[in-house]
């Protein structure tokens, strides 16, 4: 018997089908279906008698009803099918017991990136302060120091991961690539999360007290900025402008950690100073970058970010914030007491690859969730 469906009030004719065909199609679709014949009256659409077929759907309602015509068969209505959460199944993360996963994810152990970007300020400050020292450091200290600063970057950057989440956790769910973090997708409780950021916050703790004690002193300030990046997002279009003072930190820690005193050595302090000014225009031009990935939802949301604010003219603002972060940095080098080979290779090579990457870069082509790699070509 064929069918004839009800789209918006206009009535079209389908091929035949059996109510038990009609029956199973409604199974595969979860759906449950009741049938009504009417046998006590006599109905007719386009001189055809017909009975009448409700089913009833979690999806949108049908009004369908059958008639004899053609041979033929129907198919099922299609539904646009929604993305769901898988599990990783390649990298370090897939090797973890399953009940782990969910915190790896949360701390972004499968995206090291932030962790790298968080490091190398301590790595350039390091270096900057190791002939500053008295006496000069040696090459194993500023190894050992290295590897501890990398540590805390692990650490602290899982713990403002974790913060981030616990702000956003009613914000992820509308964005396409935060929707299936731990939190938002409901694997981890809010509850739950706490009690973990503040296990990383005594791991942290007790990481910074291996350095020199007056790092006690610069390093628990930066907790305030950790904390606070998240609500920039809501009163600022440039949340990325404090995401850099979070993420610029350790421009400064390299210093003390050498045992340099910047309050009693000007040099050292405007070195400090300069090179931690670099790092926030720098941090501030590639999460600018970074932000197109999200543009769309996050204006949906209504997230701010630079990225928004200055859509129009993006070029020019990270040609701005370029010529800023070279210029802090051969000042950084000139109170540091560099020599050539710093302001060749470092500043040098930082107008190079600079230039390079704005000239290449293709915002409107970043790519977004979902997709194998979050990245924009030619970054």
């Amino acid at each position: 018997m064929p069918l004839l469906v009800k789209f918006g009030g206009v009535l079209k004719v389908l091929p035949p089908v059996r109510t038990s065909q009609l029956r199973l199609k409604a199974r595969t679709l979860l759906s449950s279906v009741i049938v009504q014949r009417e046998s006590h009256r006599t109905s007719y659409c386009c001189g055809l008698r017909h009975f009448h077929i409700t089913i009833k759907s979690q999806r949108p309602r049908y009004s369908t009803s059958t008639a004899p015509s053609s041979a033929g068969t129907i198919a099922a209505p299609e539904t646009p099918s929604r993305p769901v959460y898988k599990p990783p199944h390649k990298g370090l993360v897939s090797h973890l017991p399953r009940s782990w996963i969910p915190y790896a994810e949360l701390i972004r152990l499968d995206k090291p990136t932030g962790t790298y970007y968080l490091f190398f300020p301590c790595v350039f400050s390091t270096l900057l302060a190791a002939p500053l020292a008295e006496p000069m450091a040696s090459p194993a200290a500023v190894v050992s120091t290295a590897a501890l600063f990398f540590t805390g970057a692990l650490i602290m950057r899982g713990a403002g991961c974790t913060i981030n989440d616990l702000w956003d956790r009613n914000l992820d769910p509308h964005v396409a690539r935060t929707k299936f973090r731990p939190i938002a997708r409901k694997a981890i409780t809010p509850s739950t999360a706490v009690i973990f950021t503040g296990f990383q916050l005594l791991a942290g703790l007790g990481l910074l007290l291996q350095f020199p004690t007056q790092c006690l002193f610069y390093g628990i300030p930066s907790l305030l900025l950790v904390a606070s990046y998240p609500l920039a997002k809501r009163v600022t279009n440039y949340p990325q402008f404090v995401l850099g003072l979070t993420f610029s930190w350790g421009a400064i820690m390299g210093f003390p950690a050498l045992g340099v005193d910047l309050l009693s050595d000007f040099d050292s302090l405007a070195a400090a100073a300069a090179l931690y000014a670099s790092c926030v225009a720098w941090t501030v031009s590639y999460d600018m970058i970074y932000a197109y990935m999200d543009i769309k939802d996050d204006a949906n949301a209504g997230i701010k970010s630079i990225a928004l604010a200055h859509e129009h003219n993006t070029k020019a603002v990270l040609t701005g914030l370029s010529i800023v972060q070279i210029g802090l940095l051969a000042t950084a080098g000139y109170f540091s007491g560099a020599g050539p080979v710093f302001f060749v290779g470092s500043c040098g090579g930082a107008v190079a690859t600079l230039a390079t990457m704005i000239y290449r870069v293709r915002l409107k082509e970043c790519c977004s969730w979902p997709t194998r790699r979050l990245s924009c070509p030619a970054l």
